[in-house]
């Protein structure tokens, strides 16, 4: 049994209602004792103007519409209901005489989902009825399976949003204490293993933080309650911060960072807080991608109408079939020192780019380095 054959046999004929459209009551008797008998529900109408009223009023799952009416036509009435948004997706299936290919051609046209000849065959009538039931039906699973899947997404993002926001302040807390104590603390004053012990206790503080916070920002972003604040700003007055701030983390694997800044003032109308969450996460997956030892550049310039943002590492570098991918597909990931990533952040610096007017960029080359790039435009005069 091939899928058509499966969709039209599973149909249960009491949950969809026909509309049976014909000035000829014998033509409506006969139709309505056929489909009774097969247990659908039936509402019949006269002409034109009243299978609308009736639509309007029964909201049927397919209409069997007569052509040739004296005061409308089936092709006319069609036209109407095509153009009402509460109408215009209801399967019709003309019943006419006309057979003529200019006839058939017209009748798709004003919106036909099939045609009967007349006069028709009992079986064949059936059989067509209960094909456009099944794609009724089939539609309706679909929009329930996707209003079920809209629900659970909206449900697992509040849910997320929750767990982030009530988790990150706490865990702000723990970071900055970790912070203070590993930088006080040597391996000569609390023990060798201690040290380590706070040390990497710091550097998982430092990843859960930034997961909570990207986890949080995306859930706002993907359910639109992020609002874009568009302000003007002078990226010499964002960048330079941002870069201090990992300067205490990227001592910690003894790296060093060197800011490039540009020739000339880069001037910008974007979210201060969106430009500095992408460059945060461009320098937390550059600093734990990178051996020790090695330099992080992070590069101010102008290109075209647009400010760029560079930051260029030494590191591992991505394989060239994942480069593509790299801002969709959420993977764990994992740096040189054992660092975990989950690939949100690089998904939500794409849509913050985006969200500005600009884009996200990556250029690697496996065991060399990866240079990972955003754009916003440039303030115009």
């Amino acid at each position: 049994m091939d899928t058509g054959e499966s969709l039209v046999s599973n149909i249960n004929c009491p949950d969809f209602k026909i509309l049976i459209v014909d000035d000829v009551m014998s033509n409506v008797l006969l139709l309505k004792i056929l489909l009774t008998n097969e247990k659908f529900q039936v509402c019949t109408a006269n002409c034109g103007k009243a299978c609308i009223e009736q639509t309007r009023a029964e909201h049927p799952d397919l209409i069997l519409l007569d052509v040739m009416m004296p005061d409308m036509s089936g092709f006319d009435t069609a036209v109407i209901m095509k153009k009402d948004p509460e109408m215009k997706d209801i399967p019709i299936i003309f019943l006419t005489a006309l057979n003529t290919p200019q006839d058939l051609v017209h009748g798709f046209q004003v919106g036909a989902s099939d045609f009967l000849t007349k006069p028709f065959n009992k079986e064949e009538l059936l059989m067509r009825v209960k094909q456009q039931i099944s794609l009724v039906a089939a539609k309706r699973i679909i929009e329930k399976q996707n209003a079920e899947l809209k629900a659970t997404l909206s449900n697992r993002d509040k849910m997320y949003s929750v767990i982030a926001h009530d988790l990150r302040s706490p865990m702000a807390s723990i970071r900055m204490v970790l912070n203070l104590v590993v930088q006080s603390a040597s391996p000569e004053t609390v023990g060798p293993e201690l040290f380590m012990l706070l040390d990497q206790a710091n550097r998982e503080s430092e990843e859960v933080h930034d997961l909570l916070d990207n986890l949080l920002k995306w859930t706002k972003s993907q359910t639109g309650r992020l609002t874009v604040v568009l302000q003007d700003l002078d990226l010499e007055d964002i960048v330079p911060g941002v870069v201090e701030i990992f300067e205490m983390i990227a001592q910690t694997k003894h790296i060093t960072l060197e800011l490039v800044k540009p020739e000339s003032p880069l001037k910008v109308n974007a979210d201060n807080d969106m430009l500095k969450t992408v460059l945060r996460n461009f320098m937390s997956n550059a600093i734990k991608f990178s051996p020790e030892n090695s330099t992080i550049q992070i590069i101010m310039a102008q290109e075209g109408d647009f400010a760029k943002v560079s930051v260029k590492d030494q590191g591992v570098g991505i394989a060239a079939d994942r480069l593509d991918s790299i801002f969709h597909k959420g993977e764990t990931t994992y740096g040189t020192g054992g660092e975990e990533g989950s690939g949100l952040g690089l998904q939500l610096c794409q849509d913050f780019a985006r969200k500005n007017g600009g884009d996200c960029y990556v250029e690697s080359v496996e065991g060399q380095g990866s240079t990972f790039s955003f754009t916003v435009p440039l303030k115009k005069d």
